[in-house]
């Protein structure tokens, strides 16, 4: 095969001429003949009693077809949780029910208690308005810290209070790790946020609920990242449709980032809606419907610790972390602060004791959930501030402390149970030093003094856990579903293939990196195989994407198919050339017989499978297709060390990234353009994050940050251009056919820390030495108010929900966040 096509080959995306020449195939593009619209009509108060609902206007007006409300959905089933965790007691989690449409009371902003179909949307738009909800606001908690206090408003009536669970891992050790800070010769602890974020994939979220009177099946047409488990979850679940009677299909996806991997109520409604009246329902979400109904991201606070001996090692660290769960339970919500946090806390050292402790707590705020990275960017934001704390109380080189206790040895256990299998963090962080010319920043320090600018740099390490598998370990943890993946591999007669793989693409370029992987195993051109995803009618079962796993999973579930098809054709091809099969070998798309001059091309092999003609079929049976289920043994583990530098204006408290430096370990890359492409938009979320996104509630559960008028999205002139390298230091994984670890997510874990260490190192440089964090967003605000000593330059630093007011080090924030 060529040098520029296969495995290693950075292929052009083959999905974006679609794209960029406006033939892509969205949800929204879906129109089904004689379709209603469906407009919600949601609560404008974040907690209110329902005392009653007039539809009767409504209902009247042109082009109304029904106004549903709650009352229709009595013994309809609740919008399900995906992950069910255990606390510290051994008790299961408190998991409330989460109505299609509000019954009883609304629980935040933007939460549905009725919904008006019509023939067009302008008039199921003008019909909602006239819906009366009688609502009596109740008090509503917002603050994390207040919600668990005694005497609180509850979220939920029928819950004993508003703590979802409170989380040990590991329980055991906590004693120990007491005794390890007892002993310790220096303790580092910081107080910090994880800022809540809005996803705002560029693809609003759309749902199409079809219903086929004549054999009774449904279909659901929705901006999804995994339709099998939409079916899974609303059709047994919510609906009570079996699994054979519904489809889902999710076409071309504009994004998704985490917040479409979950089962959403609109498309309960939509499915539900269609069979009630026997016609398709569509909506379209607007974009201020979905700041207040996609599921938000992170919203942890978190007080952290290390410990260290007198020769600088780690021995203990611990961390008590408030996440926020929001009104409901999301579809893996509760897993993101815990097994998708806590197992990662070791990071890449090899600090011999962890404890960390969460409590998940229900407000009156939009549910959270998975937002790309979930879970794995708030444990290294965590860890790799503390760290750099911890560097700048010693007065010892920060890459130093980090090099000293790096792991070394391969496979490593970790004491929060995970292992990783291969590693190798002195190597990426000797490519990072290379690429950022470290000993040059000096000099560029004072270069950026001379126009009066404070210039930082922030350096850190990551660690992440990909694929989300194998099931049996994640069914102990809590999982309701396997986390394998599938894929069937079709030849035609002709010798094309068709892929139909579980997993999904929403912007990753799987329709390219796929067929990559499976053109080179049999030597083929690329443009022969085509990968189908997305439409539950036409591929086996799968798992989705998210977690970076769909190369990890979804690839390796492809290469054991492709490995039984490439069996099949061999048996065939020995037939052909009479020849023993053990003997038959295929490189290029020829099948041959080693020491001879014998061969025969693919294509008339697959022909000879479809007209078999010359071989016994007691032996072989005809066609070639096979499917493959493949369910990892353990997670993958990439890894890397990213930097930033920035440029600080102390006039203003203005935070430029003037450069950034990304070195990665992803095992075995498949295209290294589109790897590149992946991190450059994890680094955008991650830069993003740091400097300008927060989503912000005030104290009565108002968003305040619900357009783009007031949520701050990056836009390119924030960014410099990224360095990125994934080639130079390369450690494949052990346990996977392909030796991939994944890529969707890094940039967006390693760059939060290496922004906020870089501001820091700005001002202490500057001579502010007493200012040891700033809470994200770092926001000229935010960093004016710490050189300035306030948190806003109008008064004093809040503390977190779970501070200790005696413990505060300078670490600033602002009140406005209001969830924690």
């Amino acid at each position: 095969m060529p040098k520029d096509m296969g495995i290693g080959a950075s292929s052009k995306r083959r999905e974006d001429v679609r794209f960029l020449t406006g033939k892509g195939r969205y949800t929204d593009d879906i129109n089904v003949a004689g379709q209603a619209h469906v407009v919600f009509c949601r609560s404008d108060v974040a907690h209110g009693r329902i005392e009653g609902i007039d539809t009767s206007a409504a209902e009247g007006m042109p082009g109304v077809i029904r106004v549903f409300t709650g009352a229709d959905f009595e013994g309809v089933g609740s919008i399900p949780c995906g992950w069910q965790v255990t606390d510290k007691h051994g008790e299961p989690m408190q998991e409330p029910a989460h109505p299609v449409l509000a019954q009883g009371k609304v629980r935040h902003v933007g939460d549905p208690y009725a919904a008006v179909v019509a023939e067009t949307k302008a008039q199921a738009r003008d019909a909602a308005e006239a819906v009366e909800a009688s609502i009596t606001e109740l008090p509503a908690v917002i603050n994390m810290k207040d919600a668990l206090a005694e005497g609180a408003t509850k979220v939920h009536d029928d819950l004993r209070d508003n703590l979802c669970y409170d989380w040990g891992f590991v329980e055991e050790n906590k004693d120990a790790v007491a005794k390890a800070f007892d002993e310790a010769a220096h303790v580092t602890s910081l107080e910090l946020v994880n800022n809540r974020l809005v996803a705002n994939p560029m693809e609003p979220r759309v749902a199409v609920g079809d219903y086929a009177s004549h054999d009774d099946s449904s279909t659901l047409y929705t901006t999804s990242q995994n339709p099998h488990v939409i079916r899974l979850l609303m059709g047994a679940f919510v609906l009570g449709i079996p699994e054979h009677k519904l489809r889902v299909v999710a076409p071309d996806v504009g994004g998704g980032f985490g917040t479409k991997i979950f089962h959403y109520a609109e498309e309960a409604f939509c499915t539900f809606a269609a069979k009630q009246l026997e016609m398709p329902v569509k909506w379209t979400s607007t974009r201020g419907e979905a700041f207040m109904s996609d599921a938000h991201g992170r919203d942890h606070v978190t007080k952290i610790e290390l410990a260290l001996d007198a020769e600088n090692n780690f021995t203990a660290l611990r961390t008590e972390t408030y996440a926020n769960m929001g009104a409901y339970l999301s579809t893996f919500a509760p897993s993101v602060p815990t097994w998708l946090h806590g197992t990662l806390m070791a990071g890449n050292y090899k600090t011999p004791l962890v404890y960390v402790n969460v409590k998940a707590v229900f407000t009156n705020t939009v549910p959270v959930d998975a937002y790309r990275g979930a879970g794995r960017p708030e444990a290294t934001f965590q860890l790799e501030r503390v760290v750099d704390k911890a560097a700048r109380e010693l007065g010892v080189d920060p890459v130093a402390l980090r090099r000293q206790n790096f792991v070394t040895e391969f496979p490593y256990q970790t004491p929060v149970a995970v292992e990783y299998d291969t590693g190798d963090y002195n190597g990426t962080m000797d490519v990072l030093e290379k690429m950022i010319d470290r000993d040059g920043f000096a000099a560029r320090r004072k270069e950026s003094e001379a126009r009066g600018k404070l210039r930082g740099l922030g350096i850190n390490s990551y660690i992440e856990a990909c694929g989300i598998a194998p099931s049996n370990l994640v069914g102990q943890l809590g999982a309701r579903a396997g986390l394998y993946e599938s894929a069937t591999v079709r030849v035609n007669a002709t010798g094309g293939l068709v892929v139909m793989t579980g997993s999904h693409s929403h912007g990753q370029g799987h329709e390219t990196s796929f067929a990559q992987v499976v053109a080179d195993m049999i030597g083929i051109p690329e443009d022969q195989v085509e990968i189908v995803h997305g439409d539950t009618a036409r591929v086996p079962m799968g798992m989705g994407t998210y977690g970076s796993r769909s190369l990890a999973v979804g690839g390796s579930a492809m290469v054991r198919a492709t490995e039984k098809i490439i069996a099949k054709a061999k048996k065939i091809a020995a037939h052909l050339m009479e020849a023993d099969e053990g003997d038959v070998e295929l490189k290029d798309g020829k099948f041959s017989v080693a020491g001879t001059d014998k061969d025969v091309a693919w294509g008339d092999v697959t022909l000879a499978a479809y007209v078999p003609h010359n071989y016994p079929l007691e032996d072989i049976e005809p066609g070639l297709e096979e499917t493959a289920f493949y369910d990892p043994n353990n997670f993958t583990y990439p890894a890397g060390a990213y930097a930033c530098e920035v440029e600080v204006d102390p006039e203003t408290g203005k935070v430029d990234v003037v450069a950034f430096a990304a070195a990665d370990d992803f095992g075995n890359v498949v295209n290294p353009m589109i790897v590149e492409g992946q991190v450059h938009g994890g680094l955008a979320q991650g830069i993003g994050q740091a400097l300008l996104e927060n989503c912000a509630y005030d104290e009565d559960g108002q968003l305040l940050s619900a357009s783009y008028m007031d949520y701050a999205m990056p836009r390119a002139f924030d960014f410099p251009m990224f360095q990125v390298d994934s080639q130079s230091s390369q450690t494949p994984c052990t346990h996977n056919p392909l030796g991939v670890k994944g890529c969707g997510e890094a940039g967006a874990i390693g760059s939060p820390p290496s922004v906020v260490n870089a501001v820091v190192d700005a001002l202490q440089s500057g001579g502010f030495t007493d200012v040891y964090h700033i809470d994200m967003p770092l926001t000229p605000d935010r960093v004016w108010g710490a050189m300035n000593g306030s948190a806003t330059g109008q008064g004093a630093a809040q503390p977190a929900a779970n501070a200790d007011d005696t413990t505060q080090a300078r670490s600033v924030g602002d009140g406005t966040t209001a969830t924690h």
